[in-house]
């Protein structure tokens, strides 16, 4: 188990003078905002960064220095995270990864070694730099609990798996965000069918195409034995944490089928039998109980 949380997007901190906010998502802009209004009235100079001014890079410029470097502000979202590449060469439209980094991997050999690895693709980096960061993180005998941004369908062998399966002790992460990587995702999760259903988290994008496709990926993950973590299709540039409505979705049909898959209701229901009101009709239905039996 994983000790420590994730902070949810915006780590804040103060060192002498200077108050540092480091965004990772552009929905904690207005949060930041207001954090950044508060520490400079309290008489401190604010310095802001982080993915988020990336795509909204004026964002608070009025309220704070914003850019600059800061060495491993990762560690101030998880006490636990480190990483030891930046890039990925697949540039997915919807991710800001290539966008912000680079498609071209750059590689930092001397990161940190900690439980929590967030690189963003981790079978497509070199065979050899994967050898390092695994023989890393033997030789400081710290156990990788969460490779938490995973790895790439299409450049998981299994040499890769060979490779990772020593010293992987958390879930299998990686992504199934389109129709087109079907037969690469059937590859991977035929691979590793002796593992469990926990260990196998696929990421499944919804809202980026029909309403019967993203379902279908759904339910062909959960037919492989693998457990989907939904995430709804939201704007790089968004300023709430809201789904963009696209083909034949609604905000709450994106809303519902996301809790569907994410509580595991799946477990013990169909998507069609899925009832977000359930708890009020099981409340009015113990009322309805209750008035009965006087």
């Amino acid at each position: 188990m994983v000790v420590g949380s994730w902070v949810g997007g915006l780590a804040e901190w103060i060192e002498g003078e200077t108050a540092y906010l480091s965004v990772a998502f552009t929905w904690k802009l207005p949060e930041a905002r207001e954090r950044a209004i508060f520490h400079r009235a309290c008489g401190l100079t604010v310095r802001a960064g982080g993915p988020a001014f990336f795509v909204l890079k004026h964002y608070l410029d009025d309220v704070a220095e914003v850019g600059g470097d800061y060495p491993d502000a990762l560690v101030r979202h998880h006490p636990l995270a480190t990483i030891a590449s930046r890039g990925c060469p697949v540039g997915c439209w919807f991710c800001i990864v290539p966008k912000m980094e680079g498609r071209t991997f750059t590689l930092l050999p001397d990161f940190p070694v900690r439980p929590i690895l967030c690189d963003n693709n981790l079978s497509a980096l070199p065979a050899e730099y994967q050898d390092h960061i695994v023989s890393r993180y033997r030789a400081a005998a710290v156990p990788l609990l969460d490779a938490n941004s995973g790895f790439e369908p299409k450049t998981f062998t299994e040499d890769v798996y060979e490779r990772w399966r020593p010293i992987n002790r958390g879930p299998w992460r990686f992504a199934y965000d389109e129709q087109g990587e079907r037969g690469d995702v059937a590859r991977v999760m035929a691979m590793l069918r002796h593992e469990s259903p926990k260990r196998k988290r696929v990421y499944v994008l919804i809202g980026n195409e029909p309403v019967e496709s993203c379902v279908d990926r759904i339910r062909e993950v959960i037919g492989w034995g693998g457990e989907p973590h939904v995430q709804p299709y939201i704007k790089l540039n968004a300023l709430d944490r809201t789904p963009h409505v696209r083909f034949d979705w609604t905000r709450q049909r994106l809303t519902d089928v996301a809790r569907w898959a994410n509580r595991r209701l799946w477990r013990y229901m169909s998507l069609d039998d899925y009832d977000r009101h359930f708890k009020l009709h099981q409340h009015a239905r113990a009322a309805e109980q209750e008035v009965l039996s006087w």
